[in-house]
């Protein structure tokens, strides 16, 4: 009995010090990448045609680099549909609007997640009935997330609709870190849970109640599907159309400057540097 619980034990041991070899060997994979700079030509073509980085104080854009270096030695890329491949460019787009959301928000990575599918357009899913649909994007908690290049491209060239799939997909995956996708992401602290629950909750509720009665908002109405949605519509329209949502709904907005560690209010306005986004 005493040798088998001193096997177990020593398994145990084994498996805690392979553990922590396998965290520092991974924290280090990720400084040695988030080392490496973008080159000239990279950053040249994230301003072009990613407005948000060009609108980004220098210090954010020095963190968002190394950012997007992470993630792009972790993470891959597969080309579905009829599309062919995905390229360094795309991939840089991609990981450049995604990793807006870690800049300042205490993550420094999407957990589980391991791949990213690109489709050429909308792509069409059935469910578990059969029933087909459309779709521009969709978030999985088992480590995957899937676009539409068309709509990424879309989004990205346009930083004030309030539109962008990568940003939207990404949000989800935020909210996914815990296992549960509900609009209650991993919070800084323990303190700030209250307050968020409150301020979503009655944010959620008031765009359901326009949506129902047909008033128009500065949140998206796909916002009104559920609270996950709402989560995900809502980081939307704070990176996009910061001025409109700290306008009409500044609670909202608190939460998630909090949240997020960014205050897009203070960054320049893409259109100011004279720069014309690419297509």
């Amino acid at each position: 009995m005493m040798k088998a619980l001193g096997l177990v034990l020593a398994i145990a041991l084994v498996v805690l010090l392979l553990g922590g070899v396998l965290r520092s060997l991974r924290r280090r994979q990720r400084r040695e990448a988030g080392a490496i700079p973008l080159t000239e030509t990279e950053r040249e073509l994230l301003i072009a045609k990613v407005p948000l980085y060009a609108c980004l104080p220098s210090e954010l854009q020095d963190k968002l680099e190394g950012l997007i270096q992470v993630f792009l030695h972790e993470v891959g890329f597969e080309p579905c549909g009829k599309l062919e491949e995905v390229t360094r460019e795309m991939q840089l787009i991609v990981a450049s609007q995604a990793c807006l959301l870690l800049l300042g928000s205490g993550y420094n990575h999407f957990g589980l997640l391991r791949s990213v599918l690109v489709y050429p357009d909308a792509y069409e899913v059935r469910n578990e009935m059969g029933i087909k649909s459309i779709r521009l994007g969709e978030s999985w908690k088992s480590g995957s997330v899937v676009l539409s290049w068309k709509s990424v491209r879309q989004g990205a060239k346009n930083p004030e609709d309030g539109l962008n799939v990568v940003i939207h997909e990404f949000a989800h995956q935020l909210d996914q870190y815990n296992g549960t996708a509900d609009g209650l992401p991993v919070l800084k602290e323990r303190a700030d849970y209250p307050e968020w629950a409150t301020v979503m909750r009655r944010s959620f509720a008031d765009l359901l109640e326009k949506v129902e009665n047909g008033r128009r908002t500065v949140l998206d109405d796909y916002g009104a599907t559920n609270p996950a949605e709402f989560f995900a519509v809502a980081t939307e329209t704070f990176f996009e159309k910061p001025v409109q949502l700290e306008k009409k709904h500044p609670d909202l907005y608190r939460q998630l400057r909090r949240f997020y560690g960014l205050d897009p209010l203070q960054w320049e306005d893409p259109g100011s540097k004279g720069q014309k986004p690419a297509v």
